[in-house]
Parts: structure tokens; sequence; C-alpha cells
């Protein structure tokens, strides 16, 4: 079973985060952010994951440690739950219309990390934080393109 469970603690979080990469898309997510926690239960809904997450934050400053530091243990444990990433597909695509956005995502397990994306119109930096920190910490080569109305998507 390729499963991996991440802890980790800083001044600024405290964040306890299990994954089983061979789920079926159950979550418990509380990080203290709304916007993470309904992406997360998202990610781990569609890519069929299991996913627990707590974090404790200083999310009176701002979210942004919140955001960083599980974007960290996330990578971790996909890097501990996928090993040598035998069973996986090296490249993935996805174009996903929803609502007011339209989202176009290439994913590369390359072992080299890259983020590369025009998230411009988007309300805040929160998501180029995350999606930045997870390609760093796993490795992976990504490139996104996020086409919304900032005031249908205020994150």
């Amino acid at each position: 079973m390729r499963t991996a469970q991440i802890n980790r603690k800083t001044t600024e979080t405290d964040i306890a985060l299990t994954l089983n990469v061979d789920g079926t898309g159950a979550s418990s997510i509380q990080t203290g952010c709304g916007f993470l926690d309904h992406m997360l239960t998202l990610f781990a809904k569609h890519g069929r994951f299991d996913l627990t997450v707590t974090c404790v934050g200083d999310t009176y400053v701002d979210y942004h440690h919140t955001v960083e530091d599980v974007a960290i243990c996330l990578g971790k444990a996909f890097f501990a739950a996928l090993g040598n990433k035998a069973g996986i597909c090296r490249y993935g695509d996805t174009i996903l219309p929803m609502d007011e956005a339209l989202i176009l995502s290439a994913v590369d397990f390359s072992g080299r990390s890259y983020f590369g994306c025009d998230f411009e119109r988007c309300a805040n930096e929160l998501p180029l934080r995350h999606f930045t920190a997870l390609c760093k910490l796993y490795g992976v080569s990504a490139d996104e393109l996020l086409d919304t109305d900032p005031k249908e998507n205020k994150t």
C-alpha cells in the first residue's frame, strides 16, 4: 500500500498529514484556511487519494505559512508514498472548465522541479505559493494556466 504520514512543526505551523495514494477520495481537512480546505478536499476526491490534514498555523498573520507548509508536507508525502514511482505515468494533463474558470494543467514527474503558471487574474498569490512549494519538494515540473473572472473566485 502506497501511504505516508508526515508531521511538521515550525514556529508558524504544526501539521499532521496522512496520504493513501491508492485510496477512494476520502478526506478530512482542517487547515484554518477555508479555501485551502476546499481545494485539498477536491484534490483528494478527484485524485481518489485518501488525505487527512490538520494544521494549526499563524493564520491571524495571514495564510501564507499554512499554505506553503501544507504543500511542503503534501510533497514529502507523495515522495514517500510513491517511492520509485513504479506504476504511475510520467506525464499528465487536463483541461478543466468550471463555471467562470478554465484551467489548463500539464505535469511531468521528471524529478526536476519547475512551476510555471499564468495566474494573473487570480485574486491573490496563495495558489502560486502552494504549487511552487509542492513542485519544489516533490521534483515535479508543472505548467498551469488559469483563466477566470477574479470577482467570481476570491481566494
